[in-house]
């Protein structure tokens, strides 16, 4: 099978490397000219996935056209503030009747769409059958390096889950299907700001009594949300829920984690991306979710409370005063 995934970053190159190995061939279009020259020449993306080699069936082009000719699955794995464009550039060239497998985490800032919801705005209809998501605990480097993974993809189409999941499966990439699209993305990308704050409460010094804290109710904010938006709240226990937060709050490999410790240590946010090569989708997320949560009735303090240090300058202590000191709650109410 030719496959082309659309972004040459570090998860867009680490799914590539899945498909390579699974012996079918992958043209991945990179943005940046250079990681495209790398990607043919030498098998390897030196600037975001450094000293890893990838299968030779894996190479890179600068040119969309080329990447997507003849193709037979497609990938949109770019950062989620320029999918809506670069898709939009993809549009014309799109093979019919191809599976298009969005593996990029985020919601838009402008829309509140999820990432396949903006794929489906930006596709015509008949093209919608066709869309499904990947997500899951699963950092790039480790996927490289075959590590055993487990990932979900989802799709209302069964058929068509099924039918990407026989292309990525191989005996260290386990990938499973679910109907339940809303709840896999949103837990794809809520994820992310719970990384933030979960780094926060490690940069401040904080221990595991506190992680656990933040991930448990970041969790039950999330389910609240997502049934909101129709998901399955059991679609939240599993990998793009539950096992997505574990990885993310918690692995030193996560971007989103690494942003909340150079807070929690004292920097501000300029200077904490200034020092990042890749996108941490959780800072983007944040004010999506804070707009979501308004718009649709949720409360989501812990969410908020990571919105308002990101975007209105509130010291982290004050944030965490700000949760401890609400009216206390049962555990498990839905208001």
């Amino acid at each position: 099978m030719r496959a082309a995934v659309i972004g040459g970053g570090s998860w867009g190159t680490a799914l590539a490397a899945v498909l390579g190995h699974n012996g079918h061939d992958t043209v991945v279009w990179a943005h940046d000219a250079e990681v495209a020259r790398a990607l043919t020449d030498l098998h390897q993306n030196p600037k975001y996935l450094p000293g890893l080699q990838l299968p030779e069936k894996v190479t890179g082009t600068h040119d969309l056209a080329r990447a997507l000719d003849s193709a037979e699955l497609i990938v949109a794995a770019s950062p989620s503030h320029v999918t809506r464009q670069v898709m939009g550039a993809a549009l014309p060239l799109l093979p019919r009747a191809t599976p298009i497998v969005c593996a990029t985490k985020g919601i838009e800032n402008e829309s509140l769409y999820t990432m396949y919801e903006v794929l489906e705005d930006v596709l015509p209809p008949e093209l919608h059958p066709y869309v499904c998501c990947l997500s899951g605990p699963s950092f790039a480097r480790e996927t490289v390096q075959r590590m055993p993974t487990a990932v979900v993809v989802a799709s209302p189409w069964e058929k068509l889950a099924a039918r990407v999941q026989k292309c990525f499966s191989n005996d260290t990439f386990r990938v499973y299907t679910s109907t339940d699209v809303q709840g896999v993305e949103l837990g794809g990308s809520l994820k992310n700001v719970c990384a933030i704050a979960a780094g926060i409460s490690d940069g401040m010094g904080f221990g595991s009594n506190t992680r656990a804290a933040i991930m448990t109710r970041g969790l039950a904010e999330l389910v609240r949300l997502a049934i909101k938006k129709g998901a399955n709240p059991l679609t939240l226990s599993g990998l793009a829920g539950m096992g997505d937060l574990v990885l993310t709050c918690t692995g030193e490999l996560s971007r989103n984690r690494t942003v909340g410790l150079g807070l929690g240590r004292g920097q501000s946010l300029p200077e904490v991306l200034a020092g990042m090569k890749q996108v941490a989708e959780g800072v983007r997320t944040a004010k999506s979710v804070h707009d979501l949560a308004q718009k649709l009735s949720v409360e989501m303090p812990l969410h908020d409370a990571i919105y308002r240090i990101l975007y209105e300058n509130l010291p982290p202590r004050a944030a965490l005063a700000s949760l401890t000191s609400r009216e206390l709650k049962s555990e498990f109410q839905l208001h």
